[in-house]
């Protein structure tokens, strides 16, 4: 009887470690952001850094996560010399990303489902600038990496520099409303 109830008490004890969520920090330093800006003449890609992070498991399944981005970290990367350092300090200034006084941006996963076998569809609240939005994306997890690419609409984060929708005699110069975001979380 005495052992029954050991045997007891181990199942339980197993079993409620099973349902525990599980948090695991990302490595901000090889996780990576890639962004792609488009305009009627081109595009212009670069990183931005993560500053930390976490994404949250139970029974092996994604259920969850927090992210900080660094904007300061915010650079082009298909571009070199004056050109790349314009580029570099427009992003950061107030009509777009306003670096000085919104350093980071926070993206928190609010609600995520199964899509399919190691893929969810999230729901999350994405703070840029100070304004949040809800963004929805598809998520793949691989073992110890997370994968997602989506668009970001920066009109609805007060980024209306160069846009059509709201300068309409803008021409060739317009910048897309969009830009994407390639995003691997490695953890």
């Amino acid at each position: 009887m005495k052992n029954l109830k050991s045997i007891a008490l181990a199942f339980v004890a197993f079993a409620t470690i099973s349902v525990t969520a599980q948090t695991k920090k990302i490595d901000a330093k090889t996780s990576t952001i890639e962004w792609v800006g488009k305009k009627v003449t081109g595009q212009h890609n670069g990183t931005v850094n993560f500053k930390d992070g976490y994404v949250v498991f139970k029974s092996k399944k994604l259920v969850g996560g927090t992210f900080t981005v660094n904007m300061t970290s915010l650079t082009a990367t298909d571009l070199t010399g004056e050109y790349k350092d314009k580029l570099d300090g427009h992003l950061k200034a107030d009509d777009f990303f306003g670096t000085a006084k919104y350093p980071t941006a926070t993206l928190v996963i609010k609600k995520i489902g199964a899509k399919s076998t190691n893929v969810y569809t999230a729901t999350a609240d994405l703070t840029i600038k100070g304004i949040t939005k809800p963004v929805t994306f598809d998520l793949t997890v691989a073992g110890n990496t997370a994968t997602t690419t989506f668009n970001v609409n920066r009109t609805v984060y007060d980024i209306k520099y160069g846009s059509k929708s709201f300068f309409e005699s803008i021409g060739d110069k317009a910048i897309s409303d969009e830009f994407e975001l390639k995003v691997t979380l490695k953890f």
